[in-house]
């Protein structure tokens, strides 16, 4: 069966409701107490470089010695801005010397357009990053935003998830808490 394009416009615009609701994205993600994010063998992520609010670049290899939920993520973006506050709610629970949330923003407004979405939405715990050229996409060969990777102290990748997910869950916030107390002396 071939699909119009406006039946197909519509199937896909139900499929992101779904994962902006945080709907099951993956036959893991119904089994109890399983992983937030699809984990993988630790491996180097590929470098990219991004901005703090001030213009000072910046490389994942700036943070190194904490885990990392690294978020690739845009305002226009519909599963990114439902997922945002879940986020920023992690980054208030666990943030610290040992763990932090970092939301790349692609959008080509960069600061502005950031700013005027955390305003808007309410973030206060989150910092702001931007890749306004988009290279992250490229680079990190992403499929889809939100996309999230989680990165060991060493600036490994150990997990990553495409699509929304509830971060602040209580599943979730545990899983993480377990991966940085068990692997932060490492």
């Amino acid at each position: 069966m071939t699909l119009s394009p406006a039946s197909r416009r519509g199937f896909l615009a139900l499929a992101a409701s779904g994962a902006a609701l945080g709907l099951s994205r993956s036959g893991a993600a119904a089994i109890p107490n399983a992983p937030p994010l699809y984990i993988t063998t630790p491996k180097p992520l590929p470098t990219f470089d991004f901005f703090d609010a001030s213009s000072h670049p910046l490389t994942l290899a700036d943070f190194h010695g904490k885990f990392l939920l690294l978020n690739i993520w845009a305002t226009w973006c519909i599963p990114c801005r439902k997922e945002m506050p879940t986020l920023d709610r992690l980054q208030a629970r666990l943030g610290g010397p040992h763990f932090e949330v970092v939301p790349v923003s692609i959008d080509s407004g960069g600061l502005a357009a950031v700013r005027k979405f955390y305003a808007e939405i309410k973030i206060k715990h989150l910092g702001v990053f931007l890749d306004p050229s988009g290279s992250a996409m490229q680079v990190l060969n992403l499929e889809g935003i939100p996309t999230s990777f989680l990165i060991d102290p060493n600036g490994r990748q150990i997990g990553r998830e495409t699509g929304a997910v509830v971060w602040d869950s209580p599943n979730v916030v545990k899983f993480l808490a377990h991966q940085i107390a068990g692997r932060s002396h490492e």
